[in-house]
């Protein structure tokens, strides 16, 4: 296991890069913690593979350095790093066994015969397997096949990260929230360092102890689940956390307060910034009806299960909100209040100071 520091790092794939945009990797500069849960979360083409393959050594940076417990290994290949990798598709050997797949990388590393067989076993069981192992992997569906992929990466002991890229893109939905659990419960058994990439928030929330959350190859927010749901240092992770995302909301400013629909709006922070790119952010959470406010028409109202998604048209502006099954909703003459500790200003699409 190992503290995982990448200090400066950036990537391009253009041999001169000019622009910003030739930049598929900008500035990156995080330190993970030996032993910690991370998840790199953000759409697809924001830089998340690009820097699991970077840290892997499959992909040498066009700047920066990569340091485990401070050693430079920037220039030390995939097999001098002790890594674990499991990829988005399967990788197996069709003409071994399962025993012989999850075995491979051990004996590769010249393992002792009975070690092998414990640790095969431990690792069939944990990914349910342990009634295949003599089946050949070119008859198993693509479950089978990545659960056999999970396994391999699982398997060694002597790794210093366990890195998965988008893994349960091929496992049914009924099996995703299973073996996710279970990686999250053999992270607490054996605390090595593991590093999740996915699109999913769904898989990154419940998998990680901080999520590192990605766009346009760029770090935007480094936090726990609570903060980039409580606290997001950016419309972009607002958005991209919570379903519906956060409401972000034209505004103006007089004297360092918010107006919205012409009326006044108190927020948890304060700007001194005025003019175009001055927003509010606020969670359909954190929306409710109210007597005093700042008057919306209804437009749509869905059913999402245990609440329902209350869509307005409020100050030249699309304000959602989430109203429980028992809570009446108004027919007309609504108006909405928004919660001030939840109510935040940002400039430029970030957190104001």
């Amino acid at each position: 296991m190992a503290q995982i520091t990448l200090d400066g790092l950036k990537h391009s794939y253009v041999d001169q890069p000019g622009s910003e945009d030739d930049w598929a990797l900008k500035q990156v500069d995080i330190t993970w913690d030996d032993g910690g849960a991370y998840a790199l979360l953000g759409p697809s083409g924001c830089g998340k593979t690009t820097l699991l393959n970077i840290i892997s050594g499959l992909l040498h940076p066009s700047r920066g350095r990569i340091l485990f417990d401070g050693q430079d290994v920037t220039g030390l290949a995939p097999d001098q790093r002790h890594i674990a990798q499991v990829f988005q598709f399967p990788v197996v050997y069709d003409t071994m066994t399962v025993y012989d797949n999850l075995a491979f990388p051990l004996r590769n590393r010249h393992v002792d015969a009975a070690t092998v067989d414990k640790r095969v076993r431990e690792v069939a069981e944990f990914i349910d397997m342990s009634d295949r192992l003599q089946e050949r992997a070119k008859g198993l569906t693509a479950d089978g096949k990545q659960k056999i992929s999970l396994g391999r990466g699982l398997v060694r002991t002597d790794v210093n990260v366990i890195m998965f890229d988008e893994p349960l893109t091929v496992i049914d939905p009924h099996l995703k929230w299973e073996l996710r659990s279970k990686l999250k419960e053999l992270h607490q058994r054996v605390r090595v360092t593991m590093i999740y990439v996915t699109h999913d928030q769904t898989e990154a929330l419940t998998f990680a102890d901080k999520v590192v959350v990605m766009n346009l190859g760029e770090v935007v927010q480094v936090g726990t689940p609570v903060d980039l749901f409580e606290r997001p240092q950016h419309t972009f992770v607002g958005h991209f956390i919570g379903s519906p995302g956060m409401n972000v909301i034209p505004c103006d400013m007089d004297n360092g307060t918010a107006y919205f629909g012409g009326v006044a709006i108190q927020t948890a922070n304060r700007t001194d910034r005025t003019g175009p790119g001055v927003e509010l952010g606020v969670r359909p959470e954190f929306v409710r009806f109210s007597d005093t406010g700042v008057p919306a028409t209804i437009t749509k109202v869905s059913d999402a299960g245990r609440h329902r998604i209350v869509e307005t048209r409020c100050g030249g502006a699309t304000v959602r909100m989430l109203v429980s099954e028992e809570q009446e909703i108004p027919a007309d003459g609504v108006k909405l209040a928004f919660d001030v500790a939840n109510t935040r200003l940002y400039a430029d699409g970030w957190l104001a100071a």
